[in-house]
């Protein structure tokens, strides 16, 4: 036998291996998909428990500087609290947004309680063509008791966007960052969703806090599932033909 031959009489068994060694691994990668979104479903359904729970729920007083730093997504987002205070005479920060009316902006104004803290205040929605509208509701200097939605800051920016504050251009509700650039001093680690009743609009429009959430992870999950039962079908199909041998001749 030549050393050609033996080359060729290896190469099969050098592809089975290879096939079979794949098919393995797109096992492992299936099944590793299909739990992680196992584990995305949990945190989807216990997030939405939470929510339903929350923006129910009698308002509290919104949390003071003695409280800040234990304020988590688990414990406090979505809360509903309410402030008394006043508006400072300041511009207000409009920052990206994009609703189920379309894009546009929310409204955030700098508000300064009666216990003594700075908390800012999103007012609502603006739609993007109404940016510069002059029946937008002004506010600075005005008292108000308002009742809202209690969301952690956004530090940062957007996915792939970081705020400009020179440039005026905000995808983000990073309340540090927006107290920065208004000349606020501090600000509440969070801001506040004010409510319908709060700000009934029509500009800005408030109560518009995405409260549902899609829960797809299970449709998700099933399908790497089943990925990944067909991948294992393939490597013990490959596996089984290499164990039995070519059929006789």
């Amino acid at each position: 036998m030549t050393f050609p031959e033996m080359g060729q009489g290896r190469r099969p068994h050098t592809a089975h291996v290879i096939f079979v060694a794949a098919a393995c691994l797109f096992t492992l990668i299936f099944a590793g998909l299909g739990i992680w979104q196992m584990q995305r479903r949990a945190w989807k359904l216990d997030l939405i428990a939470r929510v339903e729970a929350r923006i129910h729920a009698p308002p509290s007083a919104a949390p003071g500087p003695a409280e800040w730093g234990k304020l988590s997504a688990a414990t406090d987002e979505y809360r509903r609290v309410s402030l008394q205070g006043r508006y400072l005479p300041l511009p207000e920060t409009l920052t990206m947004a994009v609703t189920e009316r379309g894009p546009g902006f929310w409204v955030l104004a700098a508000f300064r309680t009666d216990a003594g803290f700075t908390v800012l205040v999103n007012r609502g929605f603006l739609p993007e063509g109404r940016r510069g509208a002059d029946e937008r509701r002004k506010v600075a200097g005005e008292a108000a008791s308002l009742v809202g939605l209690l969301r952690l800051s956004e530090p940062g920016g957007g996915f792939l966007r970081a705020n400009d504050p020179a440039a005026g251009r905000w995808y983000s509700r990073d309340a540090a960052q927006i107290a920065r650039a208004q000349g606020v001093g501090e600000v509440a680690p969070y801001f506040v969703d004010a409510d319908a009743v709060s700000e009934p609009g029509p500009l800005p429009q408030g109560g518009m806090t995405q409260v549902s959430f899609r829960n797809t992870h299970l449709v998700y999950a099933l399908t790497w599932f089943c990925l990944a039962l067909m991948s294992a079908g393939a490597a013990a199909y490959l596996i089984r033909g290499k164990a039995e041998g070519p059929p006789p001749a």
